[in-house]
C-alpha cells in the first residue's frame, strides 16, 4: 500500500530551479535529471542495478543542463524524482507516465495502478513541476522577455539489442525552426553524428513538454538527446555541454538574424 503522502515534507518539493533570476533567454528543463525515488513507493521492486540505470533516468543530462546553465546564464528546472515514479515528459492520462516495463524490466510498483494512485503521483511530481515551468515562462513573457525553451536528456548506446551510433538528436514537434538552425549549425561545425528526430521523433510521445510549453506559446523550442555513455563522467559532460552552447549561440543569432529582415 502507498502512502497517502507520496512525497514526505523532509524530501523537498518536486522540482529544483537553479539560477532562477539568470538573464539569458533560454530556460532549460531536464525532465529526467534524478533516479532518486520518493521514500513511500521503496524501489518499486527493483534491484539497484535497474535503479541506476537508463530506465531511472538519464544519465548524465543533468550535469550537462547545469553545465549549459552556467555558460548560458539560463534558468534550469529540474525534476527531483525518477521518471519510474512519474515520468515528467508524458501527460497523466498517457500510460507511460506510470511505466508497467521499461525496455527489458518489468516495474512491479507500477503494475496495476488504480485511478487515484496515478493522480496522486501526477499531483505530487507532474503538476507542481510543469506549473514551475509555465510560471517561468508567463513571467518573463508578461515581462517583454524572449523566451527559447531547450529540454536536454541523454539515451542509452543499446536498445533491445539494437545498437545506436548517433551522438545527439535534435528533435521537435511541429515548430521546427530552432532544430532546422542547430542542425545547420553542426553541419556548418562539421559535427558528426548528429541527427534530426533521433532516437525518438513526435510519432513516438517525446514531445510533451515542447508542446506543453513551447507550441503553445508558440516560442522557440527544441528537445535534445545525447548518447549517455558520451556523457556518463564530468569530462563527457564539458564537452557535450561546450558543443551544445556553440550551436545554441549560433542557432539563437541566425533566427534572431531571420526575424529582423522578416520585420524590416
Amino acid at each position: 500500500m502507498q502512502d497517502e503522502m507520496l512525497i514526505e515534507p523532509s524530501e523537498g518539493p518536486a522540482f529544483a530551479v537553479r539560477r532562477p533570476d539568470a538573464a539569458g533567454e533560454i530556460v532549460l528543463v531536464c525532465e529526467h535529471a534524478s533516479r532518486t525515488m520518493p521514500k513511500s513507493l521503496g524501489n518499486l521492486g527493483l534491484d539497484a542495478a535497474a535503479l541506476d540505470s537508463h530506465i531511472a533516468w538519464d544519465i548524465g543530462a543533468m550535469g550537462v543542463a547545469e553545465m549549459l546553465s552556467d555558460a548560458l546564464d539560463a534558468t534550469l528546472v529540474s525534476q527531483r524524482f525518477s521518471r519510474l515514479a512519474y515520468d515528467c515528459n508524458r501527460p497523466p492520462e498517457s500510460p507511460g507516465a506510470y511505466p508497467e516495463r521499461s525496455e527489458i524490466f518489468d516495474v512491479p510498483g507500477n503494475l496495476g495502478l488504480t485511478a487515484a494512485q496515478k493522480a496522486s503521483r501526477a499531483d505530487a511530481l507532474y503538476h507542481p513541476f510543469h506549473k514551475a515551468i509555465d510560471d517561468l515562462i508567463d513571467d518573463r513573457l508578461a515581462q517583454g522577455r524572449e523566451v527559447v525553451l531547450v529540454t536536454v536528456h541523454s539515451f542509452t548506446p543499446v536498445y533491445f539489442g539494437k545498437v545506436r551510433d548517433g551522438h545527439l538528436g535534435i528533435l521537435h514537434d511541429d515548430d521546427s525552426r530552432l532544430a532546422d538552425a542547430m542542425l545547420d549549425a553542426a553541419a556548418a561545425a562539421r559535427m558528426e553524428l548528429v541527427r534530426r528526430n533521433y532516437p525518438y521523433g513526435p510519432e513516438d510521445g517525446v514531445t510533451h513538454t515542447l508542446k506543453r510549453h513551447g507550441l503553445t506559446r508558440q516560442i522557440a523550442n527544441v528537445m535534445l538527446e545525447i548518447r549517455n555513455d558520451l556523457i556518463s563522467d564530468e569530462a563527457g559532460q564539458h564537452v557535450w555541454a561546450a558543443r551544445i552552447a556553440q550551436l545554441l549561440g549560433a542557432s539563437l543569432q541566425r533566427l534572431k538574424t531571420e526575424g529582423s529582415r522578416r520585420h524590416a
